[in-house]
C-alpha cells in the first residue's frame, strides 16, 4: 500500500500543472479553432493577408483578411460573435477568444494585455 501511495502522490501533487501553457493553447486555437485556421486569412501573427485575388468587371481586386493585432479584446469578441459574409462562425467561448487574444498580443508585443 505504501508503494502505491508513493507512486500516486507525485501524480496528485503535479495535477495542478496544465498539459499545455496558455500561450500554446492560444496558438493551437488560432491555428485551428474549429477546422478553419484564423492564420489562413489573418496571417501568422494577425497582420492580415490576401485570401484571394480575382478579376471582376472593374478590374483586378482582392479579398484580404484584416489586421487584428491592434484590436481590443472587446472588439475581437464582438467580431467573432457577429455575422460576417466571408468569415466562418467558430462558436468560441469567451475564454477561448481571450486565449486567442492573449496569444496574438504576446506574439506581437511580448506581453498579454
Amino acid at each position: 500500500m505504501l508503494k502505491y501511495i508513493l507512486f500516486i502522490l507525485p501524480l496528485l501533487l503535479g495535477a495542478e500543472e496544465d498539459f499545455i501553457s496558455h500561450y500554446e493553447y492560444g496558438q493551437m486555437l488560432y491555428n485551428n479553432p474549429r477546422g478553419v485556421s484564423c492564420a489562413q486569412c489573418h496571417g501568422k501573427s494577425g497582420e492580415g493577408k490576401i485570401i484571394v485575388s480575382y478579376r471582376d468587371e472593374h478590374g483586378k481586386a482582392s479579398l484580404k483578411g484584416p489586421d487584428i493585432r491592434h484590436k481590443s479584446f472587446e472588439e475581437m469578441k464582438k467580431s467573432l460573435n457577429s455575422y460576417h459574409p466571408v468569415m466562418p462562425h467558430y462558436y468560441l467561448t469567451d475564454e477561448e477568444i481571450k486565449t486567442i487574444y492573449d496569444y496574438i498580443q504576446k506574439r506581437n508585443n511580448g506581453t498579454s494585455q
